[in-house]
Protein backbone atom coordinates (compact mmCIF):
# COMPACT_ATOMS: atom_id res chain seq x y z
CA UNK A 1 0.00 0.00 0.00
CA UNK A 2 1.24 3.01 -0.68
CA UNK A 3 1.71 6.44 0.91
CA UNK A 4 -1.68 8.21 2.35
CA UNK A 5 -2.80 10.77 -0.23
CA UNK A 6 -4.95 12.36 2.61
CA UNK A 7 -1.90 14.38 4.02
CA UNK A 8 0.14 16.36 1.83
CA UNK A 9 0.98 15.82 -1.93
CA UNK A 10 2.96 12.95 -2.41
CA UNK A 11 6.91 13.35 -3.40
CA UNK A 12 6.74 13.45 -6.68
CA UNK A 13 5.14 16.68 -6.99
CA UNK A 14 7.60 17.94 -4.54
CA UNK A 15 11.22 19.72 -4.92
CA UNK A 16 13.85 17.42 -3.55
CA UNK A 17 14.95 18.54 -0.45
CA UNK A 18 18.04 18.30 2.01
CA UNK A 19 17.23 16.47 4.71
CA UNK A 20 14.32 13.31 5.58
CA UNK A 21 13.16 11.30 8.22
CA UNK A 22 11.68 7.76 8.07
CA UNK A 23 9.80 6.92 11.15
CA UNK A 24 9.11 3.26 11.45
CA UNK A 25 6.45 2.28 13.72
CA UNK A 26 5.07 -0.48 11.91
CA UNK A 27 6.32 -3.45 14.30
CA UNK A 28 3.43 -5.69 16.33
CA UNK A 29 4.45 -4.79 20.22
CA UNK A 30 3.84 -8.36 21.56
CA UNK A 31 5.47 -7.81 24.61
CA UNK A 32 3.39 -4.92 25.49
CA UNK A 33 0.70 -7.09 26.93
CA UNK A 34 -1.62 -6.08 23.57
CA UNK A 35 -1.31 -2.70 24.33
CA UNK A 36 -0.29 -1.18 21.30
CA UNK A 37 2.69 0.98 22.33
CA UNK A 38 3.04 3.56 19.84
CA UNK A 39 -0.43 5.20 20.38
CA UNK A 40 -0.17 4.41 24.47
CA UNK A 41 -0.24 7.32 26.34
CA UNK A 42 2.92 8.90 27.86
CA UNK A 43 2.39 11.96 29.64
CA UNK A 44 -1.12 12.74 28.63
CA UNK A 45 -0.04 12.46 24.75
CA UNK A 46 0.51 9.21 22.47
CA UNK A 47 3.93 8.08 22.37
CA UNK A 48 3.83 8.63 18.82
CA UNK A 49 3.26 12.29 19.41
CA UNK A 50 6.51 12.68 21.49
CA UNK A 51 8.56 10.79 18.85
CA UNK A 52 7.14 13.26 15.67
CA UNK A 53 7.56 16.69 17.49
CA UNK A 54 10.51 16.19 18.00
CA UNK A 55 11.32 15.96 14.20
CA UNK A 56 8.79 18.11 13.60
CA UNK A 57 10.70 20.45 15.49
CA UNK A 58 14.20 19.47 13.97
CA UNK A 59 15.03 23.20 12.06
CA UNK A 60 16.87 20.79 9.51
CA UNK A 61 14.20 18.09 9.09
CA UNK A 62 11.74 19.39 5.94
CA UNK A 63 9.84 16.10 5.09
CA UNK A 64 9.17 13.34 7.19
CA UNK A 65 7.24 9.68 6.32
CA UNK A 66 5.57 7.89 9.15
CA UNK A 67 5.17 4.20 8.54
CA UNK A 68 2.95 1.91 10.49
CA UNK A 69 1.08 -1.59 10.19
CA UNK A 70 -1.79 -1.18 7.79
CA UNK A 71 -4.00 -1.85 10.75
CA UNK A 72 -3.23 1.57 12.45
CA UNK A 73 -3.08 3.89 9.01
CA UNK A 74 -6.41 5.22 9.89
CA UNK A 75 -5.04 6.09 13.60
CA UNK A 76 -1.82 7.51 12.45
CA UNK A 77 -3.57 9.60 9.69
CA UNK A 78 -5.65 11.43 12.73
CA UNK A 79 -3.10 11.50 14.78
CA UNK A 80 -0.73 13.33 12.04
CA UNK A 81 -4.08 15.92 11.50
CA UNK A 82 -4.45 16.72 15.14
CA UNK A 83 -1.22 16.87 16.35
CA UNK A 84 -0.72 19.66 13.42
CA UNK A 85 2.49 17.43 12.05
CA UNK A 86 2.96 19.52 9.24
CA UNK A 87 6.61 17.79 7.85
CA UNK A 88 4.64 15.00 7.59
CA UNK A 89 4.38 14.32 3.70
CA UNK A 90 3.04 10.76 3.88
CA UNK A 91 1.72 7.68 6.14
CA UNK A 92 2.37 4.64 4.24
CA UNK A 93 2.13 1.09 5.14
CA UNK A 94 5.13 -1.23 5.93
CA UNK A 95 6.09 -4.62 4.89
CA UNK A 96 6.73 -7.84 7.08
CA UNK A 97 10.26 -7.24 8.53
CA UNK A 98 12.09 -3.51 9.38
CA UNK A 99 13.93 -3.25 6.63
CA UNK A 100 10.60 -3.75 4.73
CA UNK A 101 8.78 -0.82 6.33
CA UNK A 102 11.98 1.06 5.86
CA UNK A 103 12.44 0.68 2.26
CA UNK A 104 8.48 1.19 1.53
CA UNK A 105 9.04 4.56 3.69
CA UNK A 106 12.43 5.58 1.59
CA UNK A 107 10.89 5.51 -1.67
CA UNK A 108 7.33 6.97 0.18
CA UNK A 109 9.90 10.24 1.71
CA UNK A 110 11.35 10.52 -2.49
CA UNK A 111 14.94 11.82 -3.16
CA UNK A 112 16.49 13.70 -0.81
CA UNK A 113 20.71 14.29 0.29
CA UNK A 114 20.29 13.20 4.11
CA UNK A 115 17.57 11.03 5.57
CA UNK A 116 17.32 9.85 9.24
CA UNK A 117 15.90 6.62 10.21
CA UNK A 118 14.34 6.51 13.58
CA UNK A 119 12.57 4.21 15.74
CA UNK A 120 8.80 5.69 16.22
CA UNK A 121 8.98 3.97 19.73
CA UNK A 122 11.97 6.29 20.87
CA UNK A 123 10.07 9.30 22.15
CA UNK A 124 12.72 11.08 24.11
CA UNK A 125 15.04 11.76 20.75
CA UNK A 126 15.67 15.24 21.05
CA UNK A 127 16.65 17.71 17.80
CA UNK A 128 20.23 17.92 18.95
CA UNK A 129 20.58 14.45 18.66
CA UNK A 130 19.23 15.02 15.00
CA UNK A 131 21.52 17.41 14.34
CA UNK A 132 24.62 15.69 16.14
CA UNK A 133 23.81 12.76 13.32
CA UNK A 134 23.88 14.63 9.92
CA UNK A 135 27.00 16.25 11.32
CA UNK A 136 28.72 13.31 12.13
CA UNK A 137 26.92 11.17 8.90
CA UNK A 138 28.83 13.98 7.11
CA UNK A 139 32.54 11.70 7.73
CA UNK A 140 31.80 9.09 5.69
CA UNK A 141 27.67 9.29 4.69
CA UNK A 142 26.68 7.07 7.46
CA UNK A 143 26.53 7.82 11.24
CA UNK A 144 24.91 5.68 14.05
CA UNK A 145 23.62 6.75 17.86
CA UNK A 146 25.77 4.55 20.21
CA UNK A 147 26.27 4.30 23.74
CA UNK A 148 29.24 2.59 25.16
CA UNK A 149 28.22 -0.93 27.43
CA UNK A 150 28.13 -0.86 31.23
CA UNK A 151 27.87 -4.35 31.92
CA UNK A 152 29.99 -6.83 31.46
CA UNK A 153 28.23 -9.09 28.17
CA UNK A 154 29.13 -12.75 27.87
CA UNK A 155 28.39 -15.50 25.00
CA UNK A 156 26.59 -18.42 25.53
CA UNK A 157 25.57 -20.75 23.64
CA UNK A 158 22.00 -23.00 23.37
CA UNK A 159 22.46 -25.05 26.73
CA UNK A 160 22.57 -21.81 28.41
CA UNK A 161 26.71 -22.44 29.46
CA UNK A 162 29.00 -19.41 29.25
CA UNK A 163 31.32 -19.67 26.46
CA UNK A 164 33.58 -16.82 27.05
CA UNK A 165 33.34 -13.28 28.42
CA UNK A 166 33.91 -10.69 25.29
CA UNK A 167 35.47 -7.18 25.83
CA UNK A 168 32.85 -4.46 26.76
CA UNK A 169 35.69 -1.91 25.44
CA UNK A 170 34.98 -2.43 22.06
CA UNK A 171 30.97 -2.69 22.34
CA UNK A 172 28.30 -0.38 21.74
CA UNK A 173 25.09 -0.32 22.29
CA UNK A 174 23.38 1.18 18.93
CA UNK A 175 20.11 3.58 19.33
CA UNK A 176 18.17 5.45 16.36
CA UNK A 177 17.81 8.19 14.53
CA UNK A 178 20.32 6.38 12.22
CA UNK A 179 21.78 9.29 9.12
CA UNK A 180 22.19 8.26 5.58
CA UNK A 181 22.86 9.56 2.27
CA UNK A 182 19.90 8.97 0.67
CA UNK A 183 21.38 7.41 -2.16
CA UNK A 184 23.49 5.20 0.02
CA UNK A 185 20.75 3.66 1.51
CA UNK A 186 18.76 2.79 -1.14
CA UNK A 187 21.55 1.14 -2.55
CA UNK A 188 21.75 -1.04 0.28
CA UNK A 189 18.38 -1.61 0.53
CA UNK A 190 18.55 -2.89 -3.50
CA UNK A 191 21.79 -5.27 -2.59
CA UNK A 192 21.63 -6.49 0.92
CA UNK A 193 18.75 -9.04 1.40
CA UNK A 194 19.19 -10.88 4.36
CA UNK A 195 17.43 -9.57 7.45
CA UNK A 196 19.38 -7.74 9.80
CA UNK A 197 18.39 -5.53 12.89
CA UNK A 198 18.89 -2.25 11.85
CA UNK A 199 20.05 -0.25 8.55
CA UNK A 200 23.92 0.14 9.28
CA UNK A 201 24.60 -3.45 9.14
CA UNK A 202 22.91 -2.99 5.57
CA UNK A 203 25.31 -0.12 4.37
CA UNK A 204 28.02 -1.93 6.63
CA UNK A 205 27.15 -5.28 4.19
CA UNK A 206 28.20 -3.15 1.20
CA UNK A 207 31.90 -2.13 2.99
CA UNK A 208 31.31 1.62 3.41
CA UNK A 209 32.42 2.85 7.08
CA UNK A 210 29.63 3.62 9.63
CA UNK A 211 30.43 6.83 11.85
CA UNK A 212 29.26 6.02 15.82
CA UNK A 213 28.52 8.94 17.53
CA UNK A 214 27.44 9.82 21.31
CA UNK A 215 23.76 8.63 21.85
CA UNK A 216 21.81 9.79 24.74
CA UNK A 217 21.04 7.11 27.64
CA UNK A 218 17.23 9.07 27.92
CA UNK A 219 16.65 8.04 23.97
CA UNK A 220 15.36 4.82 24.95
CA UNK A 221 13.56 2.64 23.53
CA UNK A 222 9.60 1.75 24.78
CA UNK A 223 9.14 -2.24 24.33
CA UNK A 224 7.40 -3.09 27.76
CA UNK A 225 5.08 -1.48 30.11
CA UNK A 226 8.33 -1.01 32.34
CA UNK A 227 9.92 1.37 30.03
CA UNK A 228 6.65 3.54 29.42
CA UNK A 229 6.77 4.04 32.96
CA UNK A 230 10.58 4.85 32.71
CA UNK A 231 9.72 7.20 29.66
CA UNK A 232 6.85 9.53 31.28
CA UNK A 233 9.62 9.27 34.54
CA UNK A 234 12.41 10.58 32.38
CA UNK A 235 9.80 13.39 30.96
CA UNK A 236 8.60 14.42 34.40
CA UNK A 237 12.58 14.73 35.43
CA UNK A 238 12.86 17.38 32.24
Amino acid sequence: MGPSSDLLPPPSGQGRVAVGAVIVAAGSGTRMGGVDKIFALLAARPLLSHTLSAFEDAPAVERVVLVLAEADLERGQSLVRQGGFAKVAAVCAGGPRRQDSVRLGLAALGPCEWVAVHDGARPLVTGALIAAGLEAARETGAAVPANALADTVKEAGPDGLVRRTLDRGRLWAVQTPQVFRYDLLMRAHREVTQEVTDDAAMVEALGVPVKLFPGSRRNIKVTTPEDLALAAALLASG
